[in-house]
């Protein structure tokens, strides 16, 4: 099995997120099978009283998946990609709704975050896209 680099594992953790439920449980199989945990959690909520509930979200599901042990530094590093991600997409979603999913993919020593949402309010919705990377061993 080849080392994986970061950008490899970013375009899993952006399908992953990208992904329908049904799409979610194939790519799951399918990634697992070459050797990259990966997960992925819907979420909606007010943006800005959300922040700090997406990282929530993303560190549990990536310990629920077993993609992540139960350490300072696991965690750690999840909830510090999923702050990077969550911030990216701020211009877009301040003071309006988001709804969506967290994809989640590690491998090697590389850990990424992608958050992929509708922003915006009723059926007025932008679409908004951030990705945060931290390495864990």
């Amino acid at each position: 099995m080849k080392l994986l680099k970061s950008i490899d594992v970013a375009r899993i953790a952006v399908k992953m997120a990208m992904s329908t439920r049904e799409e979610e449980e194939i790519l799951k199989n399918k990634y697992w099978k070459q050797g990259v945990k990966v997960a992925a959690v819907d979420y909606g909520g007010e943006y800005v009283n959300s922040i700090s509930k997406i990282i929530e979200r993303a560190v549990v599901a990536a310990k629920r998946e077993g993609i992540i042990e139960d350490t300072h530094a696991a965690e750690g590093a999840v909830a510090g990609a999923a702050h990077e991600a969550a911030i990216q997409v701020m211009n877009k979603a301040m003071g309006l709704n988001v709804g969506g999913k967290i994809g989640i993919a590690y491998a090697d020593e590389h850990l990424c975050v992608c958050v992929f949402f509708a922003v915006g309010m009723l059926n007025l919705n932008e679409v908004a896209i951030g990705l945060g990377h931290r390495s864990l061993k």
